[in-house]
């Protein structure tokens, strides 16, 4: 049962999407963070220790204030790569990106469903280009633009002739009642 589980996860992976993403990382972070072997597991190696990600999201803040502290080697032990990974999701849903589009630490770390991490770095880069606030590097068709609030500011008199409007064109319920109307299923057969 879990292989044909894990097999549904795999296949949600988009290798068009992995190209894109290491194209907007490289962009964003500098040609120094390297490039990735294709696939699945070279893009989930890349990423697992931790400095990459937080690179990426360290440059769409402001110069004094970088999120997280990127070492200048490498973590080798396994619990100080899970830690790097949890700094850069904090920093990232500091930045905007929902619970919903997070991943998993062990999602990467293990390889478990490298499709979330694709996932999330498709939302943090929406919201990068959203922001607009000079930080985001590289084409801004990559990624959707999220929505943004219209507030809209009514005055008085506006609101009054609102209120002079036929209420028909908002729906009616006339006729409407629950005569001949019986209960779902059959009913209780009562036998003595």
């Amino acid at each position: 049962m879990s292989r044909e589980v894990q097999s549904k996860i795999e296949k949600k992976y988009d290798e068009e999407l992995e190209e894109r993403l290491v194209e907007w990382i490289v962009v964003q972070c500098g040609p120094d963070v390297g490039c990735p072997d294709r696939g699945c597991l070279g893009f989930q190696v890349w990423l697992k220790n931790g400095p990459i990600l937080s690179k990426l999201v360290n440059s769409l803040y402001p110069d004094g204030s970088k999120p997280v502290k990127v070492p200048e080697n490498p973590p080798s032990m396994v619990f100080k790569q899970m830690e790097q990974v949890a700094q850069f999701l904090k920093a990232a849903e500091d930045y905007g990106v929902t619970k919903a589009d997070m991943l998993q630490t062990v999602d990467l770390f293990e390889g478990k469903d490298v499709a979330a991490v694709q996932r999330t770095l498709m939302a943090l880069g929406s919201l990068a280009v959203t922001k607009n606030d000079g930080h985001y590097h590289g084409d801004p068709n990559w990624f959707m633009t999220k929505a943004q609030e219209h507030k809209r500011e009514f005055t008085q008199s506006q609101l009054q002739e609102g209120k002079h409007v036929i209420a028909l064109q908002m729906g009616s319920n006339r006729g409407a009642s629950q005569a001949g109307m019986t209960g779902y299923g059959r009913p209780r057969q009562i036998i003595s």
